[in-house]
């Protein structure tokens, strides 16, 4: 699949983004802040964090922003609205919405790795309203019904 991407004239200069390694399901995104300052977030304190990228998804495709597993564990790190999602449609700048829920602040550099994206081809629905739906075990059982 080929996915296409503008830079914006603060991500001159950053690497593209890219797989980690050969079999990783995600390509790193990088910050890139807007005056190369860091950006710092106190603990509860959220940003929402540029990469200077504007993406073209195919057609049927969603990108997934997710968090950094190691920036979550070392740091308390993590992407708000995980995963978060860009439309096929979408063509303004890719940003990340980052939390620090850890118990010091954190400083987010220019060129740090922040997100994962992920490109999944997206299922569209038809609804249909009907008078009973399929019965099942489960039924209406919600959080926690199946036990832990």
């Amino acid at each position: 699949m080929i996915l296409r991407l503008r830079r914006l004239p603060h991500a001159e200069g950053l690497e593209s983004p890219s797989y980690a390694t050969e079999h990783a399901a995600g390509l790193d995104l990088k910050a890139a802040n807007l005056d190369n300052s860091p950006i710092v977030l106190e603990t509860l304190a959220r940003a929402l964090v540029p990469t200077g990228l504007v993406l073209e998804l195919p057609q049927g495709h969603e990108a997934q922003v997710r968090p950094r597993s190691g920036l979550a564990l070392r740091h308390g790190i993590t992407v708000l609205n995980s995963p978060g999602t860009i439309d096929a449609d979408y063509r303004g700048e890719v940003m990340v919405l980052l939390v620090n829920l850890g118990a010091e602040p954190f400083a987010v550099l220019r060129g740090m790795r922040i997100a994962q994206l992920v490109i999944a081809p997206v299922a569209r629905a038809v609804l249909e309203d009907v008078a009973d739906l399929g019965a099942t075990d489960r039924a209406g059982g919600g959080f926690g019904s199946t036990g832990l």
